[in-house]
C-alpha cells in the first residue's frame, strides 16, 4: 500500500491542467493504485491524480465505498473525457479531499457518457448516471484545473 499525501486548497498544482497519458505503462499501473489506496485511505470516493501533485489524466473512483459494508468497486479512468451529457441536471452537496470539512451544493449533469482508456490500454466509453456522474465530473474538472468551489452558483 502506497498512500501518498494529499495536495490542499492553496496548492497551485489544483488550478493547472494535467497533460496526457502518453501510454499505459508500469509506472501510470503504480499511480493507479496509489491513487486508489491514498482514495480509500482517506474515506474518498473519487480523486484526480492532480490531488496527490501527480500532473497526469488519471482519475480513480469508487461510489461503491458510500455504502458501509459494500464490496469495493475501484474504477480507474486514463485520459477521460465527456462525450455526451443529459440535458437533465441535479444539485448535489459536493465536498473534496483536497478541501476538508467544506461542502457545497453543486449543479451537475445527471446522467453522461465518458471516454476513457482503461489500464490494459484499451478505449472505452462508460454511461454514468447520479452520484458516479457526479464523480466523474467533479475529477474531470480537477484534471483542468477547476475545482468545485469555482462551481458554486454566484447568485
Amino acid at each position: 500500500m502506497a498512500v501518498k499525501d494529499l495536495v490542499y486548497d492553496g496548492d497551485k498544482r489544483l488550478k493547472q491542467v494535467c497533460s496526457e497519458v502518453e501510454k499505459v505503462d508500469e509506472d501510470i499501473k503504480q499511480l493507479a493504485q496509489d491513487m486508489l489506496d491514498t482514495m480509500y485511505k482517506y474515506d474518498g470516493i473519487g480523486l484526480a491524480a492532480c490531488q496527490i501533485g501527480v500532473m497526469k489524466r488519471v482519475v480513480t473512483y469508487d461510489v461503491n465505498y458510500i455504502d458501509e459494508g459494500a464490496k469495493k468497486k475501484p474504477v480507474v479512468l486514463i485520459n477521460p473525457k465527456i462525450v455526451w451529457t443529459s440535458k437533465s441536471k441535479v444539485e448535489v452537496e459536493e465536498g473534496c479531499l483536497s478541501f476538508p470539512d467544506v461542502f457545497k451544493n453543486i449543479t451537475r449533469y445527471e446522467k453522461v457518457k465518458t471516454e476513457y482508456i482503461g489500464l490494459d490500454g484499451k478505449k472505452r466509453i462508460i454511461s454514468a448516471n447520479g452520484i458516479e456522474a457526479v464523480v466523474i465530473q467533479h475529477e474531470l474538472d480537477h484534471l483542468d484545473g477547476i475545482v468545485f468551489l469555482d462551481r458554486v452558483d454566484k447568485k
